[in-house]
């Protein structure tokens, strides 16, 4: 196989996982709206198969008792290491967590999102594996590439690891803000690895340095926002869950601060992004890649709004929530691939002087 033929695999395949780590982001936010979470007990297998039951009929016997007990000696195990690494007061909690003792009835909707978005979790795993033999075409030229690339597979792996934690813990509320980031991780390395072997050979461009600062202040009041979300989606779980799933149009304002701070700080990101969008405009054309990207990023932001307010004033519907995790997250990549576009550009338009 030719270097030149190598190459464009790469981008292809790179291209590929992109997209299915943005499918399996939205999987994600489908599973936890819809409170698919624990729709598997065990993993990676489902009731201890790899093609899971539709009916309570093909349970495994006492499967309750059984994967209680797994799961209690799962977090045993992990308690024991978040003691080593000094979460002692994590690691208690843990321990005398009861709730993982009480397995959820079988529930075959729930079972299926799960075990679907476990699937689209495997693809994207083999692309990320693919991705990373197919980099080595680069060590010659930019062996950065082959680094993250094989550094982004072993994050996979620690990611479905994390994964099996989120499951046997129940969920635990810090655990799934750490999944999320990761997942955000994940996503930016597949994103600069396809950007830097795009972008091979060429020269960098020269930007204002407000520019780069103000994308740059974005990108990180993004990631603070989408950790503020997960926040509040922790404490909405866990107003549902005293409630008992009752009273679904107060769960909102039973949040608290947190909601509070995520709402503002929707409002401090746009001011920034609308900053940042009329120095676009006014130091690149409009057909080059930065005014592109800048326009879906605000289109993003918008369809993002909408769904802030859908779920604020409309009890939490759960298409909503799912469309603004994936939305959110769309938001992200958009500023992450400008920002570096901002320095190598992958098409030939300049900044203009």
């Amino acid at each position: 196989m030719s270097i030149n033929a190598s190459g464009s695999t790469f981008l292809k395949l790179n291209l590929i996982t992109i997209v299915l780590l943005f499918v399996l982001i939205l999987a994600g936010g489908v599973v936890r709206s819809t409170g698919s979470g624990m729709g598997c007990p065990d993993w990676p297998k489902c009731f201890g198969r790899y093609i899971p039951p539709t009916n309570a009929a093909d349970l495994p016997k006492d499967y309750k008792q059984v994967y209680a007990d797994k799961r209690l000696a799962k977090n045993q195990k992990f308690a024991k290491m978040l003691d080593v690494f000094g979460y002692s007061q994590l690691a208690t909690r843990i321990r005398n967590d009861r709730s993982i003792l009480v397995p959820e009835e079988f529930n075959s909707a729930r079972t299926w999102t799960e075990y679907i978005n476990r699937l689209i979790g495997a693809v994207s795993g083999i692309f990320l594996l693919l991705v990373a033999l197919y980099s080595f075409k680069y060590w010659n030229t930019n062996k950065s590439i082959v680094v993250l690339s094989v550094f982004n597979l072993i994050l996979v792996g620690f990611q479905g690891w994390l994964g099996s934690i989120v499951v046997s813990t129940n969920l635990v509320a810090w655990i799934v803000t750490v999944h999320m980031l990761i997942a955000l991780a994940i996503l930016a390395i597949s994103i600069a690895t396809y950007h830097m072997a795009k972008v091979t050979g060429r020269y960098k461009i020269q930007v204002k340095r407000i520019i780069a600062i103000v994308a740059i202040i974005v990108l990180a009041l993004s990631i603070l926002q989408i950790t503020f979300g997960t926040e509040v989606r922790e404490k909405v779980d866990a107003v549902a869950s005293h409630l008992e799933g009752s009273y679904r149009e107060s769960w909102i304002s039973r949040a608290g601060d947190i909601f509070a701070r995520h709402r503002d700080m929707a409002v401090v990101v746009f001011v920034f992004n609308v900053m940042l969008y009329a120095l676009v405009r006014k130091n690149f054309s409009r057909h080059s890649i930065q005014q592109q990207l800048m326009s879906f990023t605000f289109l993003m932001i918008m369809l993002q709004i909408v769904t802030g307010i859908l779920l604020s004033y409309m009890a939490l519907p759960p298409y909503a929530q799912a469309a603004h995790i994936v939305l959110a997250s769309l938001v992200f990549g958009a500023q992450f691939y400008l920002l570096l576009n901002l320095f190598t550009t992958v098409n030939v338009q300049e900044a203009r002087k």
